[in-house]
């Protein structure tokens, strides 16, 4: 027993050292050269919102800014936020719905959360993994594990894109998540007519420094995610206890600054609604991708915007000042659209059916489906939702079929679709083809070609019937809209058909 004891304290001793370590080495303010080290100027947000006021007007020309795919500015932002007209909200819907056609076309593009471990140091009060509860079971998978995963992601499901989350602790340091990519990676797995694999890999992990990212980079990661939680800099704080890593405000704020210096073109913010006011959220991520444009020339690739849901021995949900009805959920993801007309949206899970299938019409362009959070959920085949293994609960359980067949009667493609990082069409490239509204059409092209490979390799019958309706009227889009594509396209559709896999344009 002594030694069980002496085998713990030194455990506990390495980690403490290794979150001091961290702190310490946060040089949080890499290419800024500023004065003020906080670019969410939070005076002038409070300001805005209550100073600016929507005048009819003003709105039209707002709306008709975010339809030529131009950022909006603060003060814009700030008039459509104080739209009382319902009415007028039910134009900005459209509009949103407009604006998402002309960068991203009717495509949803599918993917599903991989949880490696759900070991962490930090103790955020509104989460479940955190430090101190210790109801949680605790694991880390193995790589023999991850492979068992992945062979049902992409083998028995047919993901062919994961966003992976790693907790913030030593024992999931950029070591383990290199490993883990990797063995991602390697994985292929024989379908009904082809070979299926993980083509992208997305990470959300903590902050890390450039030196960690630049490896994330070498082992082909997608988009690199971080969310701020909240951008209320006191908030912030008191939410993660003095002494956490997670504490630091602006090692967390200046992650995507790192990004970028170390290679990563993509990457992707978010805010947990509910911890604070949403209308300063949504003027706080507007003013995250105005910094990341000034300073780089690229916005963020993603924006998230997870609600926040009761966690496993966790009060704070019960006592939360700053829940987000339904409603005000659907302005936020609109008013997102609206003011970062180039982003990709990704909507999770955690909300509900009704509420999913009406978000699809106001922007939404990613979204998860056969979702299990639970540390080794997916190989285990497990139904039930498990509280005290996983960071919250799911109200989508959906499976991808499921879902691909109600997006299908809808009208919307899902996709596949991974060829912008096999053609480079990342960063600048892309940013500059989302704003003309060309990269659509390249979106079109491999969203067919790679629901058609689905469809052959993992559909039920109902589905591949609806699905195979749908891609008729898009392939006679096609032909009517990129006519110089037509030939090549057909071409690649057929050897699809016959088995032939991941042919991209």
């Amino acid at each position: 027993m002594l030694k069980e004891v002496d085998i713990k304290e030194k455990e506990e001793m390495k980690i403490k050292e290794w979150v001091e370590r961290r702190i310490k080495e946060a040089d949080f303010f890499i290419l800024t050269r500023k004065e003020d080290k906080n670019f969410i100027d939070e005076e002038k947000i409070c300001e805005l919102l209550e100073k600016e006021r929507p005048d009819p007007k003003k709105v039209d020309d707002i709306l008709k800014k975010s339809l030529e795919i131009k950022t909006l500015d603060l003060e814009e932002l700030a008039t459509l936020i104080n739209i009382k007209d319902k009415s007028l909200w039910q134009k900005l819907y459209q509009i949103a719905s407009e604006v998402k056609k002309k960068v991203y076309d009717n495509r949803i593009v599918t993917f599903a959360p991989l949880y490696c471990a759900n070991f962490c140091v930090n103790n955020c009060l509104y989460c479940g993994f955190r430090a101190q509860n210790k109801e949680v079971k605790r694991k880390k998978l193995s790589l023999e594990e991850i492979e068992k995963e992945v062979e049902v992601l992409t083998g028995k499901i047919g993901h062919k894109r994961l966003i992976v989350v790693y907790g913030e602790h030593s024992s999931t340091d950029i070591n383990y998540m290199v490993q883990t990519i990797r063995k991602i990676y390697e994985v292929k797995v024989k379908t009904r007519k082809g070979i299926s694999n993980i083509r992208r890999v997305n990470v959300n992990a903590p902050p890390l420094n450039v030196e960690e990212l630049r490896l994330l980079k070498s082992v082909g990661i997608g988009t690199y995610q971080v969310f701020q939680e909240t951008y209320n800099k006191k908030l912030y704080e008191k939410l993660h206890p003095k002494g956490d890593i997670k504490h630091n405000y602006y090692w967390r704020l200046y992650c995507m600054h790192r990004a970028f210096e170390a290679g990563i073109d993509d990457v992707g913010i978010g805010v947990l609604f509910g911890l604070y006011d949403w209308r300063f959220e949504v003027m706080a991520l507007l003013s995250h991708a105005k910094e990341l444009e000034s300073c780089f020339g690229i916005g963020p690739h993603t924006v998230s915007f997870p609600r926040l849901r009761p966690a496993f021995k966790t009060k704070f949900y019960k006592n939360a000042k700053y829940k987000v009805s339904d409603e005000d959920f659907k302005k936020i993801i609109t008013l997102i659209r609206l003011s970062i007309p180039y982003t990709g949206l990704i909507l999770t899970a955690r909300e509900p059916v009704e509420i999913r299938d009406e978000a699809f019409f106001l922007g939404i362009t990613q979204t998860d489906a056969s979702t299990k959070i639970g540390i080794g959920s997916y190989s285990q085949d497990e139904e039930i939702q498990s509280a005290e293994k996983q960071q919250f609960l799911l109200a989508d359980t959906r499976s991808l079929d499921e879902l691909i067949k109600d997006l299908a009667k809808k009208g919307f493609i899902t996709s596949f679709c991974t060829a912008g990082y096999r053609c480079q069409r990342t960063g600048k490239c892309i940013m500059e083809l989302l704003r003309k509204g060309k990269e659509r059409w390249f979106c079109k092209l491999n969203a067919v070609l790679t629901f058609e490979e689905w469809l052959d390799d993992f559909s039920q019958e109902e589905t591949k019937r609806i699905g195979e309706q749908l891609i008729k009227k898009e392939i006679e889009e096609i032909k009517i809209q990129i006519p110089q594509f037509f030939p090549q396209f057909m071409d690649y559709f057929k050897r699809t058909e016959k088995g032939e896999r991941d042919l991209y344009f």
